[in-house]
């Protein structure tokens, strides 16, 4: 199944952390490799997935590692439905989307079974639309990382 998508990583003084995933690795559970955003002075990294299966696991990878500054870290997600990017930050030790004004994230009904891959639903500005989407309830939404 083909969704675009795009990961902006911001961190501080994190060229270190962030060196090994400018290059392919085989071995990690999400697919592609980040690029330096040279006009950030070296403080942000871009990545395109293609397709929804090649980022599963991405935000647990990004937690696990030694961020200098962690407090600074900042993820910024846009899938190919959302009307914006979405911001991820470390709270308590783990990457969370931070509410954002004026938008929500509108979920799907979990799939019938896991064959079928975790769908991160849409952030749609809610300053914008005549109707939005009815929100499906907390219970029957997927409860698997998309990321």
């Amino acid at each position: 199944m083909s969704r675009d998508a795009e990961v902006v990583v911001l961190a501080r003084s994190a060229d270190e952390v962030m060196e090994p995933l400018t290059r392919d690795d085989p071995e990690r559970t999400w697919r592609g490799r980040f690029v330096p955003i040279a006009e950030l002075w070296g403080d942000g990294w871009a990545l395109d997935f293609e397709r929804l299966r090649a980022r599963k696991g991405l935000l647990r990878h990004l937690e696990s590692l030694p961020w200098p500054y962690p407090l600074t870290v900042q993820v910024l997600l846009r899938d190919n439905d959302d009307d914006c990017f979405g911001l991820w930050m470390f709270q308590d030790g783990r990457l969370v989307e931070v509410a954002l004004p004026r938008t929500e994230r509108f979920h799907k009904p979990a799939p019938p079974n896991e064959d079928f891959e975790p769908d991160p639903g849409m952030l749609l500005r809610t300053d914008g639309y005549e109707k939005l989407p009815e929100q499906t309830p907390e219970a029957l939404r997927d409860t698997r990382p998309p990321w």
